[in-house]
């Protein structure tokens, strides 16, 4: 389970990377058009502070601690920044996830989700199709804003 979700968050973190470097204009990262409420760049704050909560500091007990407001209100942070938030959370993903046993994805996720106990494997399956659900958002809003 552990290296299908691993592949997974690397082939999409990966995708994300790729998208946010596809902005010929790095200003556009942040830019909001009518009917869009959220940038690439909050969304790529929104995603690397995700996953570092639900995964590194839930799982991984890495200590991070989620300011899900500002994933939302912070702006014009660097491109370059936001590409090494992403490479940080592919380790925290890798480190955490190659250390946890099949067992362990069996196991109810430590937090209730939507007040329900879920199984690990099925959370990080939620949180994979997450990532991918705002990878197409921004994949749109790039191609959007080229237009």
């Amino acid at each position: 389970m552990d290296k299908i979700l691993l592949s997974l968050f690397n082939r999409d973190l990966a995708k994300l990377k790729d998208e946010l470097n596809a902005y010929p204009d790095e200003t556009k990262l942040w830019h909001i058009e009518k009917g869009i409420s959220n940038s690439a760049g909050n969304l790529t704050l929104h995603l690397i502070g995700n996953l570092n909560h639900f995964i590194g500091a839930i799982l991984g007990n890495t200590g991070f601690v989620r300011n899900r407001d500002s994933e939302f209100t912070l702006k014009s942070i660097p491109r370059a920044e936001l590409l090494e938030g992403i490479d940080k959370t592919i380790l925290i993903l890798q480190n955490t996830l190659s250390s946890l046993s099949p067992q362990d994805f069996e196991k109810a996720y430590p937090l209730p989700i939507a007040d329900k106990e879920v199984s690990t494997a099925y959370f990080m399956v939620h949180l994979a199709t997450h990532l991918n659900y705002h990878l197409g958002q921004i994949n749109y809003h790039r191609r959007l804003l080229a237009a």
